[in-house]
C-alpha cells in the first residue's frame, strides 16, 4: 500500500492485515506483554537484588526509573509525530531493538553514571514500544474498528505482571539479576523486535481525508485547515479536559502501585493478605476489558463518566475502612476492574472526542504531563507521608484528585461532538 492508494482501501485487504488485521493485532499484543513486561514491570523483582550487590540506595536505584519515566514522557509528542507522519514501523523497531540493548547494558552495569544512562535510553525506549505508540498505530491502520483492537492489546498488557514479575523472579533466583536481564533482552530481541521490524507495515498510510477523521472534526468544516491536527486540537476544550482528566488520574494510580501494600500494612494488614488483595487487581482489569470487549450498546461517553465518576466512591473505601479485610478484597475487584476499562478510555478519548488526523501527537501532547505526574507523584507521595505522620493525608489528596479526573472527563465529554463507542 501506498500513498496513492485509493481511498476506500483498508488496511485489511492483504498482507499480514488479512482477516480484518486480527493477526497483526495479536502479534502487537504480544510485543506490549513482553515490553511491559521486561521494561516497566521487571525492575520490582531486580530491585532488592542489585540493592545487595551493587551496594546502591533503593531511592537511587528509584531514581533510574523515575528518570526513565519522565524522559518518556518528554519524548511522547515527537515520538507520536514521527508515527502520524511515517507510521510506527520502524519508530517501534528502533525502539525494540534500544531495549534490547540496553537491557544487556544493564545486565554488565557497575556504576551509577552508567546505570542513569541506560535509564535515559530505556526512557526512549518506552516512548517508542509501550501503549502510546502501538494506540497510535492502531489507530491509523484501522479507523473503523481500533476501540476492539486496542481493547485485546491493553487484555495483554493487563498481563504482563502476571507473566513477567514470576518469570523474572524465576530466573533471579536459578541464576543472578545480570541474567535475568540479559534473558529479558532475548525476549525483546527474538519477539518484539521481528513483531515491529517485519509484520507491522504501515509508513505508506498517511493521515487526512474525510474518511479518516472523527465526528467532530466531519462536523467542524470550518476549521482552519492551515493548522495542524494538534494546534487545531490545543483550541478545543476537549483537549483541555482529556489531559487534565488522565494527568490526575494517572498521578493516583502511581501512587497505588508504590504505595499500596505499605498503606494497607500501616493500617494492620499483614504482609501475606496485603499481597493477596494486591494481586487481585491485575486480574480485575483484564476482566473490566472482558466486558468492554463484550459488552454492547453502552456509548463511550457514558461508559467513560460512569467508570471515571466511580474512582473516587472506591477510594473512599481505603479511607473510611482501611482495616476491613473483606472490604479491601471488594476494593481490588472493582478499582481493578474500573481501572482496566480506564485504560482503554485512554487510548480512545482522543479519536472519540476530537479526531483521528494527528493522532500520534495530540496524544503525546497528553501524555507528557501525565507521565511527568507518574514519575513524580510516588516520591511527592512519600514526602507527603512523612510530614503528616500517615497515609490518611495521602488519600485524601488522591480523593481530590479522582474527583478533578472526574470533573475533567465530564467537561471533556460535554465538549466534544463524539456519539458512540
Amino acid at each position: 500500500m501506498n500513498a496513492s492508494a485509493a481511498p476506500d482501501m483498508k488496511p485489511s485487504d492483504s498482507g499480514p492485515f488479512a482477516r480484518n488485521g486480527w493477526p497483526l493485532v495479536i502479534a502487537l499484543s504480544v510485543a506490549q506483554l513482553v515490553s511491559w513486561g521486561s521494561i516497566f514491570y521487571a525492575f520490582a523483582v531486580l530491585l532488592e537484588p542489585m540493592e545487595a550487590e551493587l551496594g546502591w540506595s533503593r531511592p537511587l536505584l528509584n531514581a533510574g526509573l523515575s528518570m526513565g519515566l519522565l524522559v518518556s514522557g518528554f519524548c511522547a509528542l515527537p515520538v507520536g509525530k514521527l508515527i502520524d507522519r511515517y507510521g510506527g514501523r520502524w519508530t517501534m523497531s528502533f525502539g525494540s531493538l534500544l531495549a534490547s540493548l540496553l537491557l544487556f547494558a544493564w545486565s554488565q552495569v557497575e556504576s551509577v553514571p552508567a546505570y542513569f544512562a541506560i535509564w535515559l535510553g530505556l526512557g526512549l525506549a518506552k516512548s517508542m514500544t509501550l501503549y502510546e505508540p502501538v494506540f497510535a498505530v492502531v489507530t491509523r491502520l484501522f479507523p473503523q474498528g481500533y476501540r476492539q483492537r486496542i481493547t485485546v492489546i491493553t487484555l495483554a498488557g493487563g498481563l504482563a505482571s502476571t507473566v513477567f514479575i514470576p518469570f523474572t523472579a524465576w530466573a533471579v533466583s536459578a541464576h543472578d539479576w545480570r541474567d535475568a536481564l540479559q534473558m529479558l533482552a532475548l525476549c525483546n530481541l527474538l519477539l518484539c523486535l521481528p513483531v515491529h521490524a517485519l509484520w507491522l507495515r504501515d509508513g505508506g498510510l498517511r493521515d487526512g481525508g474525510a474518511g479518516d477523521r472523527g465526528s467532530h472534526e466531519a462536523k467542524t468544516e470550518a476549521a482552519p485547515q492551515d493548522k495542524s491536527p494538534l494546534q487545531r486540537a490545543l483550541r478545543h476544550p476537549s483537549f483541555w479536559g482529556i489531559l487534565l482528566c488522565f494527568t490526575c488520574h494517572g498521578a493516583t494510580m502511581a501512587v497505588m502501585a508504590f504505595h499500596f501494600i505499605p498503606l494497607l500494612g500501616e493500617n494492620g494488614i499483614g504482609l501475606a493478605a496485603a499481597v493477596a488483595v494486591y494481586a487481585l487487581i491485575g486480574p480485575s482489569q483484564v476482566a473490566g476489558r472482558l466486558l468492554l470487549l463484550f459488552g454492547r450498546g453502552l456509548p463511550f461517553l457514558i461508559t467513560g463518566q460512569i467508570v471515571m465518576a466511580l474512582f473516587p466512591v472506591v477510594i473512599l473505601v481505603l479511607i473510611l475502612w482501611p482495616g476491613e479485610l473483606w472490604l479491601l478484597f471488594g476494593f481490588a475487584i472493582v478499582y481493578g476492574s474500573i481501572n482496566g476499562i480506564a485504560t482503554i478510555l485512554r487510548g480512545t478519548a482522543v479519536p472519540e472526542m476530537l479526531w483521528r488526523e494527528g493522532y500520534g501527537a495530540i496524544n503525546g501532547a497528553i501524555s507528557l504531563p501525565a507521565s511527568i505526574a507518574n514519575a513524580l507523584a510516588p516520591a511527592a507521595a512519600a514526602l507527603l507521608w512523612q510530614w503528616s505522620g500517615g497515609y490518611d493525608a495521602v488519600l485524601w489528596v488522591m480523593f481530590g484528585l479522582l474527583l478533578t479526573s472526574a470533573a475533567a472527563f465530564w467537561f471533556a465529554a460535554a465538549k466534544s461532538g463524539s456519539k458512540q463507542i
